[in-house]
């Protein structure tokens, strides 16, 4: 594993530990030699990405990789843009909507609104990649390519274990083949305790005809409201704002090129 390697799967590691976690700690779990794991975070406190604490000695990030993010987000426009429509069907189903970006092989949420106003609310993160084989998002994504391709994908992610996410998580290619030809016949992607206990979530490709999706749109809350038959209301709409969001991604430079090409 080459310097650089070790370098982002440090920034990574810690990623995922606001609280940051000590020297001993971090080289233990990434499996790396303790003194090669002190000159990584060394040089990249050096260069500013990890802080040291005082009173601990723990290694966390700073801001300055999130910063970095959210200027690459905003000055590629995609979220100005789709803000309005986010807010607009959060709105209109009183739950939580996101926007997930498709990035190589991942999808990663980088926008939301909420839409609950009262009882309980799911309202997750932003800024994390979504597990493909077990969320709305994923599934949504996922039906836009042939089932060649999207095992592919999800092989190379991996399956999400039920004692991670939800009790209903697909484990196997089979079901999650049946899943996505359930989906594609839909329109939309539906799922009920796969990804969280509890919860349901339904999701849309936000994609031009004939051009690879580029993002998803999602509407997820608790299962006590987000029934079947309530999901099944709601995807007209749902769908219908993905496609708002398609048209209004030509005026994203980070879009703009592949949707111009169709608009054409």
């Amino acid at each position: 594993m080459s310097t650089l390697e070790r370098s982002f799967g440090l920034l990574e590691y810690l990623a995922t530990r606001p609280a940051g976690a000590n020297l001993a700690v971090i080289a233990k779990d990434l499996a790396l030699p303790l003194s090669a794991t002190h000159r990584l975070l060394a040089e990249l406190a050096r260069i500013g990405y990890v802080r040291q604490s005082r009173d601990h000695g723990s290694y966390a990030l700073t801001t300055k990789l999130a910063a970095m993010g959210l200027s690459f987000l905003s000055n590629s426009g995609i979220v100005d843009i789709a803000q309005p429509l986010i807010d607009r069907v959060a709105d209109v189903a009183g739950e939580l909507a996101r926007l997930a970006i498709v990035d190589g092989d991942r999808l990663t949420f980088v926008a939301k609104a909420q839409g609950a106003r009262f009882g309980l609310r799911y309202d997750p993160d932003t800024g994390i990649d979504v597990c493909l084989s077990c969320s709305a998002a994923g599934h949504a994504w996922l039906m836009t390519m042939s089932d060649e391709q999207a095992i592919e994908i999800v092989a190379r992610a991996g399956f999400g274990d039920p004692k991670d996410y939800g009790r209903n998580a697909p484990t196997t290619i089979k079901a999650l083949t049946k899943i996505l030809q359930a989906t594609r016949k839909r329109g939309f992607s539906m799922i009920s305790e796969m990804y969280a206990p509890g919860m349901a979530s339904m999701g849309a490709p936000v994609q031009l005809p004939g051009e690879p999706a580029i993002g998803v749109l999602t509407l997820a809350g608790p299962l006590i409201r987000m029934t079947e038959e309530r999901m099944l209301a709601l995807g007209p709409e749902l769908v219908a704002t993905a496609r708002e969001l398609a048209v209004a991604s030509i005026a994203s430079p980070m879009f703009g090129r592949a949707a111009l090409r169709n608009a054409a």
